[in-house]
């Protein structure tokens, strides 16, 4: 369906080796996204009650936890901005894509399998928590060399702006931010890991290395979340009226409050309670750059016409992320303590970008060569997936308020009252119901791809 909007903004696919990039790294994404799901399905089972006490080993919890992280929020994530960037470049390189997509796809296999070669000992850091063993070490490292090498291919051969300022270039200006975001939160872990002292170990050595960077690659996330609500709002009849320079002045808006991370490194040990502070701060008001594009967005939903065809699917994506998001952000100011509000908040902003690309991708496959998208399918499973993820952070929200404690399973939840009980159970099944949604794409991707077409 043609846009409504007086500006296109569309994501184009240039030639056929960017076609094959994308798709490549579209695919590393989904992949991880399957292990991440197999993984969920064993952490929803336990920390549901009476289901739970069937489990006879805690510490398996905490791996599968680990490595469901892993995937689902740094590989998932950062397999789909990766195929979003080859979308941004020029001049074709595919001996340099080759290397940098095996390297990250190597990585993934490693961590995938790690657990069932020995590896254990998890510690739950926050951003990237680990397995302590050198095969996960491993599998980590080959995966952010492939996305760096990436990273670095996508800057150096960006797209230009060129004369005149259409949506589209716009759109892939905010990517090249995206490039840069990502690559100082490389920086900025490198930073930290030179800061660190060399006595230090263990979960609090973790802890301290992906602090700053881990805040840092939320903007990342947030910036390309926001470039895909644009597309989608265009794709899906919505009246996305920003001009494609407004436009890109809110995408620099977005990113702007990055320009602090150097400051705050040379400010605060990255050590010390006020480095940890600062990066909470940037998080939660620097966060609030999001605001004016996301609001116009908001708007042209309002005004929209109803969809049909392909602007159903998109249009559910649509609605399902910006609502998951905005849950999320309101919940980040509700943090009062060290229970589960803090996976609740952090749920529902990164399930909104990850329904965001999800929707995205569907808009992508039939561009990328792929055959139609089952429209009924695909309609559905953003409302099951966002809504299951809206009761699990909801069940996750009320049990905080009882005093639950975040990275708990089994009875060391502590599950005494009514109320800790009830909520912990809405999550439990916001988390099987979610489960289905997120295997419902999962089948609706399959679905596309197993059905090639000229692009």
């Amino acid at each position: 369906m043609a846009t409504i909007s007086r500006h296109i903004y569309e994501l184009p696919v240039h030639s056929d080796h960017t076609r094959r990039a994308a798709t490549a790294w579209l695919t590393l994404g989904l992949v991880s996204l399957l292990g991440a799901g197999l993984f969920s399905i064993l952490l929803v089972v336990a920390r549901t009650p009476v289901i739970q006490e069937l489990i006879p080993f805690l510490d398996f919890f905490r791996t599968a936890l680990v490595v469901h992280v892993t995937l689902s929020v740094l590989i998932w994530l950062l397999a789909v901005s990766a195929a979003i960037w080859s979308l941004s470049t020029r001049d074709d390189k595919p001996i340099w894509d080759r290397l940098s997509f095996s390297l990250a796809a190597l990585g993934t296999a490693v961590i995938i399998v790690s657990p069932f070669a020995g590896a254990g000992n998890p510690l739950m850091n926050n951003y990237v928590p680990v397995l302590q063993h050198p095969l996960f070490y491993g599998g980590l490292v080959m995966f952010a060399l492939g996305i760096l090498s990436h990273l670095l291919r996508a800057v150096m051969f960006r797209m230009r702006l060129g004369e005149k300022l259409s949506g589209t270039s716009a759109l892939q200006a905010g990517i090249s931010l995206s490039t840069m975001l990502t690559g100082l939160a490389i920086i900025a872990v490198l930073a930290s890991w030179h800061g660190i002292p060399g006595e230090m170990d263990g979960l609090i050595y973790f802890e301290f290395l992906f602090w700053g960077g881990g805040h840092v690659l939320q903007f990342s996330y947030t910036l390309l979340m926001m470039i895909a609500w644009i597309v989608l709002a265009a794709a899906s009849g919505c009246h996305f009226e920003l001009t494609p320079r407004l436009t890109f002045v809110f995408l620099i808006l977005l990113a702007l409050p990055a320009i602090t991370v150097p400051f705050l490194y040379l400010a605060h040990d990255v050590t010390t309670a006020g480095h940890r502070l600062a990066f909470t701060e940037l998080m939660k008001y620097g966060g609030l750059s999001c605001l004016p594009l996301g609001l116009a967005v908001a708007a042209s939903l309002w005004r929209a016409e109803k969809p049909s065809g392909e602007s159903r699917y998109l249009r559910a994506a649509l609605v399902s992320s910006v609502g998951l998001f905005a849950v999320g952000g309101i919940l980040g100011f509700m943090i009062a303590g060290l229970d589960i509000v803090i996976p609740a908040h952090y749920h529902g902003a990164t399930v909104g970008v990850t329904i965001a690309f999800m929707g995205l991708t569907y808009y992508l496959l039939p561009r990328l060569g792929f055959g139609a998208i089952p429209e009924r399918m695909a309609t559905w499973q953003p409302y099951l997936y966002g809504g299951g993820q809206l009761m699990h952070i909801v069940g996750l929200a009320w049990s905080g308020g009882y005093g639950v404690q975040r990275k708990t399973a089994g009875i060391a939840q502590g599950l005494e009252g009514l109320g800790q009980k009830a909520g912990m159970g809405l999550m439990g099944l916001g988390g099987l119901v979610s489960v289905i949604g997120g295997v419902l794409f999962l089948i609706v991707a399959y679905k596309s791809m197993s059905r090639r077409r000229a692009p």
